[in-house]
């Protein structure tokens, strides 16, 4: 038996740079080596987007796709969508009767998302609940690891805090999930310096058109300092620098730091490389895309799969808490 990893997505818009070379490519990795289950995060994206929820269901479907055009094999992963398990509902209600809320006040992301995200409103219970979920998404499921990167370490930990708790309450029956810390993972920046984010309207999208992908490309931040072509950049800093890292060859990004540096090619030259680079790096997927397109059922086919097989887990689970807990 394979241990099982699990990690999820909130389908709140199409998938950018951040997330292909963020969690993507490590979640492929994972399905080779772990029982991994991946699911899409349907009821956290409610949180967020429960004023006007009408794109959901079509995100779901478009990520569900785009995760299947990387590479995700239904075969050798579990796919499904978080509100096919009603269980969850139900395991999340326990998880909160033993949860402070001076915990979930603490959530590093709960503020910063507030403070960020000024065009909804955040103030529902639901959004303030959203760690408990979390951590029952993760635990429900037996998972044995979360994939994270060190800034999501936070929120692993409360959920095994929430899971200790259960247990010193009611006795010991969660496992206490570990962090797989993601080895492959990188923070992409977007084009405005910024992490490549949806909420921040920075994202080059891994379904944009070509010309699209262009257009972006020419907008992207660069080193602050060189103001002018002749003056000398350090591509340490330079988000475009960054990107262009992801995709292209070392012998490529060594001439670009070079020239960069003593001041020989300038930013605009770098820009049209980059979206030359990214346009060819991202046609192959783009191609699975437009192959997987021509089966619109395919998607639900997938989740309707993966619910099949995840939700007996769950249901045993939530079985157990009820006898220990008296209900």
């Amino acid at each position: 038996m394979k241990d099982r990893v699990l990690t999820g997505y909130r389908p709140t818009g199409k998938l950018h740079l951040g997330h292909w070379f963020g969690n993507l490519q490590n979640m492929l990795a994972l399905q080779e080596s772990y029982d991994a289950f991946y699911f899409v995060a349907d009821w956290h994206a409610l949180t967020s987007e429960w004023a006007d929820p009408s794109h959901i269901a079509q995100f779901t479907t478009e990520m569900v796709l785009d995760w299947l055009a990387a590479g995700l094999d239904p075969a050798r992963c579990t796919i499904y969508r978080q509100s096919d398990i009603p269980e969850i509902a139900e395991m999340a209600l326990y998880f909160n009767m033993v949860t402070p809320m001076s915990w979930l006040e603490r959530t590093p992301s709960y503020k910063e998302q507030q403070q960020q995200i000024g065009d909804k409103d955040l103030s529902n219970v639901g959004f303030f609940l959203y760690p408990s979920l979390m951590a029952t998404d993760i635990v429900i499921m037996r998972s044995r690891y979360v994939p994270v990167g060190e800034d999501q370490a936070p929120h692993l930990e409360l959920t095994r805090e929430i899971v200790r708790r259960f247990n010193n309450t009611y006795g010991e029956y969660l496992p206490e999930p570990q962090a797989l810390i993601e080895k492959s993972g990188a923070r992409v920046p977007g084009l405005d310096g910024r992490k490549m984010s949806k909420s921040y309207g920075n994202g080059i999208f891994i379904n944009d058109d070509p010309d699209v992908i262009r257009k972006k490309v020419m907008t992207c931040l660069t080193d602050p300092a060189r103001k002018l072509k002749t003056d000398a950049g350090d591509p340490d800093i330079c988000p475009l620098h960054q990107i262009h890292k992801l995709i292209a060859d070392a012998n490529s990004i060594a001439d670009w730091e070079r020239c960069c540096r003593a001041a020989e090619c300038g930013c605009v030259a770098h820009k049209k490389a980059l979206a030359d680079d990214l346009v060819a790096y991202l046609e192959p997927f783009q191609a699975r895309r437009r192959e997987l397109d021509a089966n619109p059922d395919y998607a639900a086919e997938v989740l309707a799969a993966g619910a099949a097989k995840a939700r007996p887990v769950a249901t045993e689970t939530v079985a157990q808490l009820r006898q220990m807990i008296g209900l």
